[in-house]
């Protein structure tokens, strides 16, 4: 049991988000995961602690997050159960000194998602971006996957304008759109890097043929863009179903959606 009030009601919300997740059909058996900086919810106490010989070193070091805590989804573990057992299904770790590698501090010790380095490459770009970003959360929402099986949908202009038009919230709360990168190997340090170059235009990111991926301050927030977006591919594919190729807001009404809420 965690007595620390304000890291046990960031990691209640990280739970509420992985329920949220999970009865959206975005997290098939242990699909997606999680990570979120929460050195700041630590209190010094918490932070004071000798690091030890059997840090598990990084793919890549990341110098500029040394001595940061994250809390990151467990490898294996299913979205569902991290909803109701956040702390069983998750762990926090600390980035040593150097930046090149990472010790479990909570108790049970469960072993962060493989996709660790990817995210902590992410969390690192976003920091020398000088971005307010604390979460990384990839999903696997299923309409937005299905856009990516067909060509002209991996084009991230046309992905973006697409979606866009489809409901004035998707232009509103997403206002960088989204930035498409070609398939590989999921986990991967090379598709890490493809998601970095993205996120330099971006804060929503979409990965061929596998899901989607959001960053920024509050994982509540990441969670209603993502949702927002699916929406709008649910919005163009039953038009599609039904027969027709949905109008869309125009150019002009896009526009003025960007002016009127200072996009």
């Amino acid at each position: 049991m965690i007595e620390n009030k304000s890291l046990r009601a960031e990691i209640d919300k990280i739970a509420e988000v992985a329920g949220y997740v999970w009865e959206k059909g975005w997290a098939e058996r242990n699909g997606g995961n999680i990570s979120v900086n929460v050195t700041r919810f630590l209190d010094e106490p918490e932070m004071n602690f000798s690091e030890t010989s059997d840090a598990t070193p990084l793919l890549e070091p990341v110098t500029n997050l040394a001595g940061d805590c994250f809390y990151v989804t467990g490898t294996g573990m299913r979205m569902r159960y991290i909803a109701r057992k956040p702390c069983e299904n998750g762990s926090i770790i600390r980035i040593t000194s150097d930046g090149a590698a990472y010790e479990i501090i909570s108790e049970p010790a469960v072993k962060p998602t493989s996709e660790l380095p990817s995210h902590l490459l992410m969390h690192s770009y976003l920091r020398k971006a000088c971005r307010n970003s604390r979460v990384v959360l990839h999903t696997h929402p299923t309409d937005i996957i299905g856009l990516t099986h067909c060509k002209p949908f991996l084009d991230s202009t046309h992905f973006t304008r697409t979606l866009w038009s489809m409901i004035p919230e998707s232009r509103i709360i997403v206002p960088k759109g989204v930035g498409i990168v070609p398939y590989q190997i999921p986990g991967s340090i090379e598709l890490a890097h493809a998601t970095i170059e993205m996120l330099e235009k971006h804060d929503i990111v979409c990965w061929e043929k596998h899901g989607m991926l959001a960053t920024g301050e509050d994982i509540i927030e990441c969670f209603d863009a993502i949702d927002t977006l699916s929406k709008s591919a649910q919005i163009y594919l039953n038009a599609r179903m039904a027969g027709f190729e949905p109008e869309g807001l125009t150019d002009k009404q896009l526009d003025n959606l960007a002016v009127a809420f200072n996009l």
